[in-house]
């Protein structure tokens, strides 16, 4: 059950970061990457900060918080710089594709430090829910801009980072949980992310905000980045990075099917079929396709 949970945590956490690409391209065009990178972890921090307080969550150990804070320079800082960068030169459609490079990235150098075997039924998994984010965004991908390949290895790049955050981290939330781990790590990125978009004059547009880019910024802050990263380190603890790492290929699947409700873009066959396959492939990944062994009355004796 708890392996269940980790994986339900980690579709969902990747659906709401599907949703969020949106706001992420209509903050980009008004505020620069790093801006768009401050308001969202920022927000996210202030909001995940009562939470631990009320709480009374244990936070990192001292010996522990240097660790933390590279790992949130790693993942809320030079992360979202790459992922917002990268979306200025490539298309959605493309940047998502990348993105989806995650799963693959991650069961590799996951394999490489040894932190998880490389198992058969694991890679066709992973093979598998990639084709699918490819069959899904297939009408998408024909049409890019001059030089998107930059915004495709930016986002190839990103994916890295995250991959490295979800092998490294996973130590440090299984000793102080994942609520006060991601409000401490991302509370690092932020304020790095803040000083920079300060010294740069990157909140120079905010004096021009309307109601929309305030909401999308609230949005990124409560949604895409508060409840989203939340839910990605509850599945860190409870499940192997890989198996949280291919729940991103669901992330285009959120993305096209919010695009198909609100902006009434047709829901193609292609669409479809990736879906179906990319659940496909999760399935595969994160399931052992051996039923448990009956319990014996020996295995059921307590050793002492």
């Amino acid at each position: 059950m708890s392996e269940a949970s980790g994986v339900l945590a980690a579709v969902l956490s990747s659906g709401l970061g599907g949703t969020s690409i949106g706001a992420t391209r209509y903050l980009v065009n008004a505020i620069d990457p790093l801006a768009t990178g401050s308001f969202r972890f920022g927000i996210g921090f202030l909001l995940l900060l009562p939470a631990v307080l009320l709480q009374g969550a244990q936070w990192p150990r001292r010996p522990d918080w240097l660790n933390v804070a590279g790992l949130g320079v790693l993942y809320f800082a030079l992360f979202p710089i790459l992922f917002n960068a990268s979306l200025i030169f490539t298309t959605a459609a493309r940047g998502a594709l990348a993105l989806s490079t995650l799963p693959l990235l991650t069961m590799v150098v996951g394999a490489v430090l040894g932190s998880e075997a490389l198992t058969v039924r694991k890679s066709i998994g992973v093979v598998i829910a990639t084709l699918g984010v490819a069959l899904a965004l297939l009408s998408n991908l024909a049409s890019a801009p001059p030089g998107a390949w930059r915004g495709d290895l930016l986002m190839i790049a990103a994916a890295l980072c995250m991959a490295l955050y979800s092998i490294w981290s996973k130590p440090f939330i299984a000793r102080s949980g994942p609520i006060s781990f991601t409000t401490g790590s991302m509370g690092v990125g932020a304020v790095c992310l803040v000083l920079i978009s300060y010294w740069r004059g990157s909140f120079a547009p905010v004096a021009a905000f309307e109601v929309p880019q305030w909401l999308a910024a609230i949005y990124l802050g409560a949604f895409g980045s508060a409840l989203t990263f939340y839910l990605w380190a509850f599945a860190l603890a409870r499940t192997t990075p890989t198996r949280v790492a291919i729940s991103v290929t669901v992330n285009p699947i959120t993305a096209s099917l919010v695009g198909a409700a609100l902006l009434d873009e047709p829901l193609s066959w292609n669409l479809v079929a990736g879906i179906v396959t990319v659940f496909a492939g999760i399935w595969i990944a994160t399931t052992s396709g051996r039923p448990p062994a009956p319990a014996t009355r020996l295995s059921r004796v307590p050793i002492d």
